[in-house]
């Protein structure tokens, strides 16, 4: 729950709340207007008519200051305060440096949970909302296995393969949901005790949507463009031809991510739409480790050799899908849920994957050399940065 709001963050949600999440109308406002405070002060809705945006944007405008107006706003505003932990603007250093690439990035984000989550590495999971058993165990073993070698998954929160993907990722507490409705409701309504557990195990909720939206059909691609955005790669675990989650995995090819799909038998239908990603490109996987070499990521490095490392090995035939039973066999070894110290988020949110020398990161906060060294130092520390030929990049966190 939200205790304040910024004057920046007020102005944006007001924006945010009159264009009804239209990208081209909020981003066409503020150029024309020169900045958002610009585009909703009550001097300036009137003008709005100049601009050319959708009728509908201009008349909520024009009512926005009605008694009305006004109380409807404030309803959201206390939906908002009531249902939301963070918001981050895409101006932000806290804002998913992952999606700043995109034109089409949310401008906004509502969020539940651990802030700190989005910028860790992430695979999304996602597939059918009516796969098969064999799918649905496939999805969490994945997701188990992933997430124990320090990936987040990430995924949409729906039924089927989304689900499954969340319940495998959170025996380690590593998991983020990306909905396509308003942080007050929860789709589809039997997921509510997932999206409870998820926040119960420092894990994260977020949504570019207003409360009260709800799950209407042109809603999901949006989300999905969030989720393979914020995600290093994207697995399908499973999918039919018409399956939304090849939409996903478009998103995802348009974003120049890796696409990984898990094949079948050739006469299943429910793996049709995997063999199909399969043929246009993507990278056939039949074991979680392949996600991992084939991403090559500096984080791979980091990998630590213990006596752990034996009895984690996946076995795709015998490993139940079942939360209790996975919890219990891993209590002993399940990583704690990163918490990264204030002080130190500003600087690891300009960290990636190829390295930066110290000049470069310098130009990037505000600190002074032997701040920077210091706080570089204990990043080291906390395992979630490395030196290497003086480059600094990042490190996943594995324990």
């Amino acid at each position: 729950m939200l205790n304040s709001i910024s004057d920046l963050h007020l102005d944006s949600i007001k924006l945010w709340y009159l264009v009804q999440h239209s990208l081209s109308s909020y981003r066409k406002l503020i150029q024309y207007f020169g900045s958002v405070a610009q585009a909703i002060h009550p001097d300036q809705l009137n003008c709005w008519s100049d601009v050319k945006i959708h009728q509908n944007h201009i008349e909520r405008a024009r009512n926005f200051l009605t008694p009305t107006g006004q109380e409807q706003f404030h309803i959201c505003l206390n939906k908002i305060r009531q249902h939301t932990d963070f918001i981050l603007l895409d101006s932000e250093a806290s804002y998913p440096k992952q999606l700043l690439h995109y034109e089409d990035r949310p401008p906004i984000l509502f969020g539940k949970g651990n802030l700190q989550n989005l910028s860790q590495p992430q695979i999304a999971i996602v597939g059918s909302r009516k796969p098969s058993p064999h799918g649905k165990q496939v999805a969490y073993d994945f997701a188990y296995y992933l997430s124990e070698k320090g990936f987040f998954i990430t995924s949409g929160l729906a039924q089927g393969i989304d689900e499954a993907a969340h319940l495998g990722a959170l025996n380690h507490h590593r998991t983020i949901a990306v909905i396509g409705t308003g942080l007050d409701q929860v789709y589809p309504s039997q997921n509510q005790g997932l999206q409870d557990n998820i926040l119960k195990s420092s894990g994260t909720v977020i949504s570019e949507f207003l409360p009260e939206t709800k799950p209407l059909q042109h809603n999901f691609p949006r989300r999905n463009r969030i989720v393979s955005g914020l995600s290093l790669g994207i697995l399908v675990a499973e999918a039919t031809l018409k399956s939304g989650s090849l939409i996903t995995a478009k998103s995802a090819a348009d974003q120049g991510k890796t696409i990984f799909a898990i094949p079948g038998h050739i006469y299943s239908e429910f793996h049709q739409g995997c063999h199909q990603l399969i043929r246009e490109g993507a990278i056939l996987v039949d074991h979680p480790e392949h996600i991992i070499e084939d991403l090559a990521l500096p984080t791979q490095w980091q990998i630590h050799e213990n006596a752990n490392q034996d009895s984690s090995i996946l076995n795709l035939e015998t490993q139940p899908q079942s939360k209790d039973s996975s919890t219990a066999k891993n209590h002993s070894i399940s990583p704690k849920p990163i918490n990264l110290p204030d002080h130190l988020f500003a600087l690891y949110q300009q960290l990636d994957w190829v390295g930066q020398d110290l000049d470069q990161l310098a130009s990037k906060v505000s600190l002074s050399t032997a701040e920077l060294t210091s706080a570089l130092m204990e990043l080291e520390l906390l395992g979630l940065c490395m030196q290497k030929s003086g480059l600094y990049l990042r490190c996943r966190s594995d324990h």
